[in-house]
């Protein structure tokens, strides 16, 4: 098949799609046109990126642009070197979300991986990561959803910066209870053990880590534990949203 037909079956399929799966905007959830790729016009106006200063660590907001660290990465160490998300986890977001995970609504992935790329290029091309890790869910918990969040989000990245995703060399071998209402010493005794490598699997030396939600940065800093046995020396991380400070 020569290119021109090449480009217009796929043309035709994403059609199809479209009229099988149509697309939502991830934030109203309205259906969406053909002209709105990612949101509807309307939320398209009102959705805010974190601005300001952030914490040098974590990438949370902070209240004064003379502090460097928000209050959480100044009372502990974490795994990974460095992160970001571009939204705060509350209103809309925090909806948008809990549709994302629970409301058979992957296609919002693609959304939030544009945000992500237009948030924190600067820092990917920093970083120049090897190889995207998205955090994995325990399979009776895939099979009740349907799909990763993580997964999803990480996959969209692997095609859009060429870099390949590992969505199974680590696997949660652990099914630990939401840590949704957790202290943050509870979080990491919940996640203790939870992740594990495949036998004989290497990973490179920078690996980007790939969440929805950050909040004290256990899960991530887990998951970074665990990366690091497997051999990444260099491991950041990129989330779709973080919680403000005062909901930790």
């Amino acid at each position: 098949m020569n290119r021109e037909r090449w480009a217009g079956s796929r043309i035709r399929a994403g059609k199809i799609a479209e009229l099988i799966y149509p697309r939502h905007c991830p934030f109203c959830d309205c259906l969406l046109s053909g002209s709105e790729p990612y949101l509807c016009r309307k939320c398209a106006a009102s959705v805010k990126f974190i601005s300001g200063p952030v914490c040098m660590k974590c990438g949370r907001p902070l209240e004064s642009d003379t502090m460097e660290f928000c209050d959480n990465c100044r009372r502990r160490e974490h795994s990974f070197l460095r992160g970001f998300a571009p939204l705060t986890y509350r209103g809309m977001v925090q909806d948008s979300i809990t549709r994302f995970k629970y409301g058979n609504r992957a296609e919002y992935a693609a959304f939030y991986s544009a945000a992500i790329l237009k948030y924190g290029r600067a820092h990917l091309e920093q970083w120049r990561p090897e190889r995207i890790v998205p955090v994995p869910i325990h399979p009776d918990r895939y099979r009740k959803r349907g799909y990763n969040q993580a997964e999803e989000v990480a996959l969209h990245l692997s095609r859009q910066l060429g870099i390949p995703c590992s969505s199974h060399e680590i696997f949660r071998q652990k099914n630990t209870r939401p840590q949704k209402g957790l202290t943050p010493s509870m979080r990491r005794k919940n996640l203790s053990g939870a992740f594990a490598a495949k036998d004989g699997i290497r990973l490179p030396e920078r690996v980007l880590l790939v969440d929805d939600i950050y909040t004290t940065g256990a899960t991530l800093d887990a998951l970074a534990e665990t990366a690091a046995e497997a051999g990444a020396k260099k491991i950041w991380f990129a989330c779709i949203s973080i919680a403000p400070g005062q909901s930790i």
